[in-house]
C-alpha cells in the first residue's frame, strides 16, 4: 500500500534575510519527530515575496539550493518550496524539489502575479512539471497558479497537486475556496503551503496552508499561526475513490496553447 508522509511548514518569514530564514527552516525540519518522506515550505521562502530580484536572486546551485539537497540528504526525506533564482541573467519564480537522491526537480511559474507587477520582474514559465514519490505522481504549482484551472487540470497525470505560496489575508477566503476546488475537480490530494505574518511591504498574511484529500476535506489545517504538521497519504483510497467515481472519464477535451 504506497503512503506518502508529508509535512508542511506555515512560517513567519524574515523580510530578504536569507541566512535567518534558512537557519530557522533547518531548526524547525530537524525537529520534526517523525519519519517524513515530503517538506513543502511556501512560496520565496528564503526572502518572502519580493521584486527585488537583482539583490536577492542565486545561481542554481547557490548557499540555499545547497542547503536543500544537503538537507534532504541527512534528512533522507525531499524537501520542496519556491525561490528567486538567476540562470542566464533572468530571473525565475523557481520550485525547487530536492531529493535524497540527488535528484532535483525544478518548475518556473508559469502565473506571475500582475497585482504585484511579478511579470516585468521574473520570467514565465511555459511547462508543467510532474515527479514520482513512493508511488506518487506529484504536480508542483506556484501561487497564483490556483486561480487558472486550466493549467492545473488532471489528465491522469498527478495523484498529488502542490502549491507554495504567499497568499496575502485580503483574499484567503479564494485561498481556502480554490485549493479545495482543485482537489475535488481534479480527483486528487492536494497540499497548499502559505505564510503568516507581515511583509516588508506591509502586507498580511494569514496562512491557511492545508493538507486537502479528493473530497476536498482538511487532513490537516495549520490555522493562522506559525507552525508544522504532518500527515500520510493513501494512494489506494485515492484510487479507489477514483475507480468508483470516475467523473474524470467525462471531462472535456482540450489542448494548452504556449
Amino acid at each position: 500500500m504506497p503512503t506518502l508522509d508529508v509535512t508542511i511548514i506555515q512560517p513567519d518569514l524574515h523580510w530578504h534575510d536569507v541566512g535567518k530564514n534558512i537557519a530557522k527552516f533547518d531548526q524547525t525540519i530537524r525537529s520534526i519527530e517523525s519519519k517524513t518522506d515530503l517538506v513543502i515550505l511556501p512560496e520565496m521562502f528564503t526572502t518572502g515575496f519580493s521584486m527585488d530580484a537583482p539583490q536577492l536572486a542565486e545561481p542554481s546551485d547557490g548557499p540555499a539550493v545547497r542547503w536543500m539537497k544537503e538537507t534532504s540528504i541527512s534528512i533522507d526525506a525531499s524537501i520542496c518550496g519556491s525561490l528567486i533564482i538567476n540562470e542566464e541573467d533572468k530571473f525565475y519564480n523557481r520550485f525547487i524539489c530536492a531529493m535524497p537522491d540527488g535528484r532535483e526537480i525544478i518548475y518556473d511559474k508559469r502565473h506571475l502575479a500582475r497585482l504585484a507587477n511579478e511579470q516585468n520582474h521574473y520570467t514565465q514559465g511555459h511547462s508543467q512539471v510532474t515527479f514520482e514519490l513512493n508511488g506518487f505522481r506529484i504536480c508542483p504549482l506556484v501561487c497564483y497558479d490556483l486561480r487558472f484551472p486550466v493549467w492545473s487540470r488532471n489528465q491522469n497525470h498527478y495523484d498529488l497537486l502542490i502549491y507554495v505560496a504567499n497568499w496575502p489575508n485580503r483574499r484567503h477566503h479564494a485561498w481556502q475556496t480554490l485549493l479545495r476546488a482543485r482537489a475535488i475537480e481534479n480527483l486528487a490530494y492536494v497540499a497548499g503551503v502559505n505564510r503568516v505574518g507581515i511583509d516588508g511591504n506591509d502586507i498580511q498574511y494569514d496562512g491557511g496552508s492545508a493538507l486537502i484529500d479528493y473530497l476536498g476535506q482538511d487532513i490537516l489545517d495549520l490555522g493562522d499561526q506559525p507552525k508544522f504538521a504532518s500527515s500520510k497519504l493513501e494512494l489506494d483510497k485515492l484510487k479507489s475513490f477514483r475507480k468508483h467515481f470516475a467523473f474524470d472519464k467525462d471531462s472535456d477535451k482540450f489542448k494548452i496553447l504556449k
